[in-house]
């Protein structure tokens, strides 16, 4: 069995100290023999609920720490870009671009990124817009793989607009985007948020984590993004999502466990 892919991290880069902290942990603590992991921090949150929401470091200052994190730990990492004009310089740093999930229908976002990875040898991943069917994500395959090889791109399945606040994970989608010919991703967290559920800040239902992660896990899904934090109730973003860090090693290995058994039925 090839090594599944993680995504592991805090939402959002809230300082150097805890980016360390994170790396850390996940460096002792996730097996680099099972995984392929990737530790992932935002330097910007560009869709917040309030104009008075922590948003990160930004672009310079992320990228330094996303730059020091991989040299340090020795790990991939990931992070989101919200402008066609910072593809190539994000690309020239991290493993794998991630474009937003509300950004997955602009063209110019998606085929920009795409030119940055075959440029510098980088990943795309693409979030499924909340406003998409997982059959709408054919177009956006076909828009990065005029440039790179399938194998250079992920689809990220992270829940579907249903009703006022809500989100639901469509188990059907994993296989169709995968019919496409790329490896697709659960977002094991974000598909937890209440958009907009707490007023000014975005709500979220972190007991459901475990039942969602286990049922993309049997639908096929070929790898897992998951925010971590060492304390999400104090967390700049995303706090009702997030799990907390230490336990972490005990979901992977449940996981684990039954990606094993589907891989051999």
């Amino acid at each position: 069995m090839s090594k599944f892919p993680v995504f592991l991290g805090p939402c959002v880069l809230e300082s150097l100290e805890l980016a360390k902290t994170v790396a850390e942990f996940l460096k002792e603590n996730v097996d680099n023999n099972q995984y392929d992991l990737h530790f992932k921090g935002s330097f910007d949150k560009a869709n917040r609920s309030s104009i008075d929401s922590y948003r990160g470091p930004g672009l310079d200052e992320g990228l330094k720490i996303l730059e020091y994190i991989a040299k340090e730990f020795e790990l991939k990492t990931i992070t989101d870009y919200h402008h066609p004009d910072q593809a190539l310089a994000v690309s020239e740093v991290v493993d794998v671009l991630q474009v937003p999930a509300f950004l997955s229908r602009q063209t110019d976002m998606v085929v920009e990124g795409a030119k940055a990875c075959k440029k510098n040898n980088s990943k795309l991943k693409v979030k499924k817009g909340q406003f998409l069917s997982p059959e709408d994500t054919k177009n956006i395959v076909e828009k990065v793989t005029t440039i790179i090889p399938a194998n250079q791109m992920y689809l990220t399945e992270r829940g579907t607009s249903f009703g006022y606040n809500s989100l639901v994970v469509d188990m059907t989608s994993f296989a169709i985007m995968k019919s496409y010919g790329v490896e697709v991703i659960h977002d094991a967290t974000h598909c937890l948020q209440r958009p907009g559920g707490l007023g000014k800040s975005t709500g979220g239902r972190r007991e459901f984590l475990m039942p969602l992660a286990k049922a993309a896990i049997a639908a096929g899904a070929d790898g897992l993004f998951l925010e971590v934090h060492p304390n999400p109730s104090k967390a700049l973003s995303d706090s009702t999502t997030q799990l907390e860090l230490s336990k972490l090693p005990n979901v992977l290995n449940k996981l684990m466990t039954l990606k094993k058994c589907v891989d051999n039925l």
